[in-house]
């Protein structure tokens, strides 16, 4: 039996595609090894957003061939899309590199490897949406890809340059994955993408998408991974009732100052971002806002800082993913001037964390005296662990639970931490 590695970086969306490519080398015999334990076969799926994704997919690359030095090393993904020739320069034992849009193939490419083929990836299928439904992944919850790509092109961003423009995928493509997946037995969907609020096949747009899906049978509930503001619309304001969607979002804020967002090339206001939060904690009092901040964009001044601070603290974040500006070769914000030292960009990076510890307690603390329907992602040690339905993680005394079962928990106590938790 030959034995097979993963390591990958980056996005949920890239999370996806590797539990896909896992589940395809599983059910045509690989087992699935650590990166440390040695394989025959390694597959580093890398992220390129920023400068330290580069760093630490790098980094990995490395390991991938310190620990496996007869191994065939698949480097996959966005940095390839943006690295290819920096990689292929670097002196080491990786034998493939295969773009976005060929990675679906990547157990073809091996497969014929084994078999003393000579194969150049980029003349493999070249499909975004080529990817099995996921029998075994490394999650409990089950990712669905339905859309790749982006036309926003945001200032900052490289996404547009190695995902290519927004294409969505066919409607009853992403039904029959969600079919499928929950004939394996999974409780819970998450829909994937890189824009997936600008989903449009045909007649179909992201609202009648999740419409669609909410009225499949069966007792699963369906969580909306990240999306941006203007990809959130009203019928999606009245579907956050229906008992399957879970009462939470990713909503990607990046700045609190208006300069700075249309400096960004966002395609929304502070003011309009406050009215999507506000209309909805109107109604779902609890509903959980999650987001992203960038520290120290162009020309951010002390008192644009202090508004991204401002704007967090009145809408109560359930988490803040901080990260500093990172300058990316081909945007139009690495030839904008003043740029911001990175010394001050670290600073404020690091008051954005402390607020966004202080806020997530805040906000986790308010479930105390109410109830969760926690699905169980692993029992240890007489305790059973996993997420409720606001995306808060949840533990509490096991009696016997099994994994992936739902447990409605009533929440005693927050147990503070790095990644405080609530306890039942």
């Amino acid at each position: 039996m030959k034995t097979v590695a993963f390591k990958t970086l980056g996005c949920r969306l890239n999370q996806y595609e590797t539990d896909a490519l896992a589940s395809q080398f599983q059910k045509n015999g690989y087992r699935i090894v650590d990166l440390e334990r040695g394989a025959d076969v390694v597959v580093v799926n890398t992220c390129t957003v920023t400068g330290q994704s580069d760093h630490k997919s790098g980094q990995v690359i490395r390991q991938a061939s310190k620990y496996n030095k007869d191994a065939v090393v698949v480097v996959a993904g966005c940095m390839v899309n943006n690295h290819r020739d920096r990689l292929i320069g670097e002196k080491s034992n990786l034998t493939y590199y295969v773009d976005n849009e060929h990675k679906s193939s990547v157990f073809s490419l091996v497969e014929a490897h084994f078999k003393g083929e000579i194969v150049d990836p980029d003349h493999l299928n070249a499909d975004l949406f080529n990817y099995q439904p996921a029998e075994k992944t490394f999650h409990t919850r089950s990712w669905v890809k339905i859309q790749d790509g982006c036309d926003n092109f945001c200032t900052f961003c490289i996404i547009p340059k190695v995902r290519g423009r927004a294409t969505s995928r066919p409607v009853e493509d992403v039904l029959e994955n969600i079919r499928q997946v929950l004939d394996f037995g999974y409780k819970e969907v998450v829909l994937t993408g890189v824009n997936i609020g600008r989903y449009k096949f045909e007649d179909v747009d992201f609202e009648l998408l999740v419409e669609k899906i909410l009225d499949l049978p069966g007792n699963f509930r369906l969580r909306i991974g990240s999306i941006e503001p203007e990809g959130f619309g009203d019928r999606l304001f009245d579907l956050f009732s229906h008992p399957k969607l879970t009462p939470h979002l990713h909503l990607c804020l990046q700045s609190g100052s208006d300069k700075i967002l249309l400096k960004m090339r966002r395609m929304y206001s502070v003011g309009s971002f406050m009215d999507i939060v506000g209309k909805v904690r109107g109604r779902y009092p609890d509903f959980n806002f999650t987001t992203d901040i960038i520290a120290g964009f162009p020309d951010e001044t002390e008192e644009d800082f202090q508004q991204s601070l401002d704007v967090s603290k009145a809408i109560g974040f359930g988490h803040i993913h901080t990260f500093k500006y990172s300058l990316r070769k081909g945007t139009r914000a690495e030839r904008m001037p003043e740029q911001v030292p990175e010394k001050i960009k670290s600073h404020r990076s690091e008051i954005i964390r402390q607020l966004a510890d202080e806020e997530k307690i805040k906000y986790r603390s308010s479930f105390i005296g109410k109830e969760q329907t926690v699905l169980v992602e692993k029992v240890v040690d007489g305790w059973a662990r996993g997420y409720g339905e606001h995306y808060i993680t949840v533990k509490f005394p096991a009696n016997g639970v099994s994994v992936n079962e739902f447990h409605r928990v009533l929440i005693k106590a927050i147990q503070k931490g790095d990644d405080p938790f609530l306890v039942g």
